[in-house]
């Protein structure tokens, strides 16, 4: 018996680590001429007639450039990890950001989007790709997904804003947004996660979202880490309640 469970124990394990294997580099250049670097994951098997959500990861500026790679090095792993261990297949991508850019314009200072109001050509790129996406891939309309950490978190709550109805939940990490478009998407599930201690992006940027949408008569989810500073992004990527969370949530 101890020899099967360990068997059943590394086969698992085994199959973890295959589905969470690096995802593919690609590269696609929007009918503006913007270049869009990103990593790609698709299930490791596709049945025919289903269909399976699609996250969208937007990293840090930290993690910018055009390497197609340093993006990586937060939050997709323990992404693909704990959806493989909820047998849940998901299809991911990741862009990266030019290293000149910003996902959104940000004023750090005040923790909020400066620009939500405004067309945003790098954005709007992210989106054209992950619509023709969804319409060359067996994608489900009602689970797309989208999260990001700090600029990628600012820029989760913009993409709140923009394509309220495209989204079935987000999850925006120490980011913060604009709390006079609240209403767009109040009612859009959100879980939301900032370190109480952030010296970069200040707690209040979360709180000052959350307490709008509560204002609106939304209902979102929020974690906020006593003593955790900036990289709240590990405690929360990796509590696999926020994913049995996440892939119950349905666009309306």
């Amino acid at each position: 018996m101890k020899l099967l469970t360990s068997i059943l124990a590394l086969t698992a394990m085994i199959t973890t680590l295959a589905s969470a294997a690096e995802p593919e580099a690609r590269e696609w250049t929007a009918k503006d001429g913007t270049i869009i670097r990103y990593r790609w994951s698709a299930p490791e098997k596709i049945e025919p007639g289903k269909t399976y959500p699609l996250i969208l990861f937007l990293h840090g500026a930290g993690e910018r450039g055009t390497d197609n790679k340093t993006h990586l090095k937060h939050g997709v792993t323990p992404i693909l990890e704990n959806a493989a261990k909820l047998n849940q297949p998901v299809f991911l991508i990741a862009p990266q950001c030019p290293p000149d850019l910003w996902w959104s314009p940000v004023d750090l200072e005040a923790g909020r989007l400066s620009a939500a109001r405004r067309s945003n050509k790098l954005l709007e790129a992210v989106l054209a790709l992950v619509e023709k996406t969804s319409k060359e891939q067996p994608v489900d309309p009602k689970r797309f997904y989208v999260t990001g950490i700090s600029m990628g978190g600012f820029a989760t709550w913009d993409l709140l804003g923009r394509v309220p109805d495209k989204i079935a939940a987000a999850i925006p990490i120490c980011g913060g947004g604009d709390p006079g478009l609240i209403r767009r998407y109040d009612k859009v599930p959100i879980w939301a996660f900032h370190g109480e201690a952030d010296p970069v992006v200040k707690v209040s940027a979360t709180k000052d979202m959350v307490a709008a949408l509560f204002k609106a008569g939304g209902n979102p989810k929020v974690t906020y880490y006593p003593g955790v500073e900036h990289e709240s992004w590990i405690p929360a990527y990796n509590d696999p309640e926020l994913y049995r969370w996440l892939f119950e949530q349905r666009a309306k």
